[in-house]
């Protein structure tokens, strides 16, 4: 009897133990419901003044570990409707975007909308593989990419003409398999995109095409807005940055072309920083864009994409952005974005060239 009665009180006290343990994870788990989620462990609060940052910017010489990324350059995951939709509408028409080739960080705030509600997205044109191997770019490479879609064209004025935009950036992969570099293709997507609005601008970030100004031609009288092609980074750097077919006299060529080709074009360019350059080949490269007519000039923080690819030398702090931002108007851009976070295709960019053109056509008009 007395084993029976000991017995039963173990059973409630397991019971009454068990309820208490079930008790304090459902309490954990109400917590964890209720807490931040991973997107606001991603995404920082940002201080007052980055000047108080005290992590460590700079690799010196002969070291080997990557440096951790500062709070300024730590942005939130990708979510919402318009991110989705955007997505699923750019796989069904088989697009490929550089927002997603080449990891941008700002593609959250892009195809969401942002503060301003409206949805951009760069698409990239000739497919997701690319005939060069940049040592900056994730982008898929291969000597022998798939052969063109010959609906790309339609299909991008399509989608660009459902998303109800004013303004749009093309870019491509490098087709150095193709015999004129795919420019025609590239081409007759603007005339697309401009018969079915003709009040569209277009803002083309385009290849080199190995310096061809036949191709350089066929993409300036096509019938866009703006005509991008980027330095990337400064001269002494170019061979170890970039893919040995690609120069930098020769981009610095591809802009002149293109201007003396259509002297109407807005020419831009865009320098990454962060690379180990110094500040006196930061300004050799302005004023060599400047030279070559460019109009428009992006400097923003280059990242590191795969641990195949080249290790950020140093993350630049904004304070020095805005620096070259000011040095930029200076020298004559008509526009300067710089920060860690502008890319070639920048939306503040993009809001101010619109504005331009559209009043450089009602003076002409």
């Amino acid at each position: 009897m007395f084993r029976n009665a000991l017995k039963a009180q173990l059973t409630r006290n397991n019971e009454f133990q068990r309820c208490k343990h079930t008790s304090k994870l459902d309490v954990i788990r109400e917590k964890l419901r209720e807490g931040p989620g991973l997107a606001e462990f991603v995404s920082e609060d940002r201080p007052k003044n980055w000047d108080d940052y005290e992590g460590k910017l700079k690799r010196e010489k002969g070291e080997s570990e990557r440096l951790r990324l500062p709070p300024w350059l730590k942005t939130s995951i990708p979510t919402g409707a318009k991110f989705n939709a955007i997505k699923e509408q750019l796989r069904s028409l088989k697009l490929s975007t550089v927002c997603e080739e080449a990891r941008c960080p700002n593609i959250g705030e892009c195809w969401s909308g942002g503060k301003s509600g409206t949805s951009t997205a760069t698409i990239m044109l000739m497919g997701d593989t690319c005939t060069r191997g940049c040592m900056f770019c994730s982008v898929k490479t291969s000597r022998a990419p798939p052969p063109l879609d010959p609906d790309e064209p339609r299909n991008t004025a399509r989608a660009i003409g459902e998303w109800g935009l004013g303004y749009i950036v093309l870019t491509s992969v490098d087709r150095d398999d193709l015999p004129d570099g795919g420019s025609s293709h590239f081409a007759e997507t603007v005339r697309e995109i401009k018969r079915q609005n003709k009040d569209i601008l277009v803002e083309c970030l385009v290849p080199d095409f190995r310096g061809d100004r036949d191709c350089i031609a066929s993409i300036a009288n096509c019938g866009l807005d703006v005509f991008a092609h980027n330095i990337e980074t400064v001269e002494r750097l170019t061979p170890f940055v970039r893919d040995r077919r690609a120069g930098y006299r020769q981009t610095l060529k591809v802009l002149e072309t293109a201007k003396e080709v259509n002297p109407d074009l807005i020419t831009k360019s865009s320098i990454m920083l962060g690379l180990g350059e110094t500040d006196e080949e930061v300004e050799k490269t302005l004023k060599d864009l400047r030279t070559a007519g460019v109009d428009c000039v992006t400097l923003g923080q280059y990242m590191q994409p795969t641990k195949r690819h080249l290790k950020v030398q140093e993350y630049v702090p904004p304070a020095t952005f805005a620096r070259w931002q000011r040095r930029g108007a200076a020298l004559g851009f008509l526009y300067v974005a710089a920060g860690p976070l502008v890319r070639s295709s920048y939306r503040a960019g993009e809001l101010f060239v619109s504005a331009l053109l559209r009043d450089r056509r009602a003076n002409s008009a």
